[in-house]
């Protein structure tokens, strides 16, 4: 969610949605799949270039990672950047306290933190300027998060980089099955109706909204066939973040919560069925990189 500033470790743990109860995020549920879904991750992170710091034979970099999760993401973008001062932020304590086992100096000279913040609202210090601000599959738990972007561009260094990715795949069987299910007579009374969620913009908005603020700006998508095995993979997966604010409203009743469980995996398995070579999970992401002047 990912991973999220709380939720999202797709990082995307721990970004809250910004509206209600914040979800309870779980890192060992999470990891599952993480090969799967540490994989637009690594593309994104494949496609930032040099930073300004890195590019001057200046002091370190000094980067932010919005939504940082457990802390791996994190750890992944000092290995990049060895002498960089990397700040992960999340708003989930439970994510925040397994990201603590990787803070402190690194081989190369830089430093890795950690804090709590939540990323509705989250600005960049004043007085502190970003080579980078990274965030991996976290903006789609916040509503309108292109009004942050003219002030993250704002905090870059000349060259500075903002780099992201989010899921795209809200209309996938996996969540429209889920809204279905939790506004359904019998459930809406329990959890309450699902708030109105804003879809991601597609690639061609991303743009739009990066393009006056940025000297360069590439934002494109990909559509992931994850080969998942296992009994009701799709359910597993799910259980890690889309599903985790319904299974915070429902951890106090396991009775509730068995049963939603239950009628939901029936309905993945057959939208998601099994086949020779497991089952096939298309996932969309959306990805965005814009340089500044």
């Amino acid at each position: 969610m990912t991973s999220g500033i709380s939720p999202g470790t797709g990082s995307g743990s721990g970004i809250s949605p910004g509206t209600g109860s914040a979800p309870v995020w779980d890192p060992q549920q999470y990891g599952h799949y993480a090969e799967d879904r540490g994989r637009p991750r690594r593309e994104l992170l494949a496609r930032v270039p040099a930073l300004p710091a890195s590019a001057s034979g200046g002091p370190g970099p000094r980067i932010a990672d919005l939504g940082c999760g457990s802390g791996g993401p994190s750890a992944e973008l000092a290995a990049r950047w060895p002498a960089a001062h990397v700040t992960g932020y999340d708003n989930s304590a439970t994510m925040l306290a397994e990201a603590r086992a990787y803070e402190g100096p690194t081989a190369g000279g830089g430093t890795l933190d950690f804090a709590h913040a939540d990323l509705a609202t989250w600005r960049p210090p004043p007085a502190e300027t970003f080579d980078l601000i990274f965030s991996n599959a976290a903006f789609q738990w916040l509503p309108g998060h292109t009004a942050a972007f003219p002030g993250y561009m704002a905090a870059l260094a000349p060259g500075g980089v903002f780099a992201f990715q989010v899921p795209g795949n809200f209309a996938a069987p996996s969540h429209t099955l889920l809204h279905a299910l939790r506004d359904s007579p019998r459930w809406s009374a329990r959890l309450g109706r699902e708030p109105e969620r804003v879809p991601v913009p597609e690639p061609a908005g991303y743009f739009a909204a990066l393009a006056p603020l940025g000297r360069t700006v590439d934002t494109w998508e990909t559509t992931y066939t994850h080969v998942l095995t296992g009994e009701d993979p799709v359910l597993e997966w799910v259980k890690g973040t889309a599903l985790r604010p319904v299974l915070t409203l429902l951890a106090d009743d396991p009775e509730a919560r068995d049963a939603f469980l239950a009628e939901y995996a029936a309905a993945l398995r057959e939208a998601y069925p099994p086949g020779p070579y497991g089952t096939l999970f298309p996932f969309r992401r959306i990805f965005a990189v814009a340089v500044k002047q």
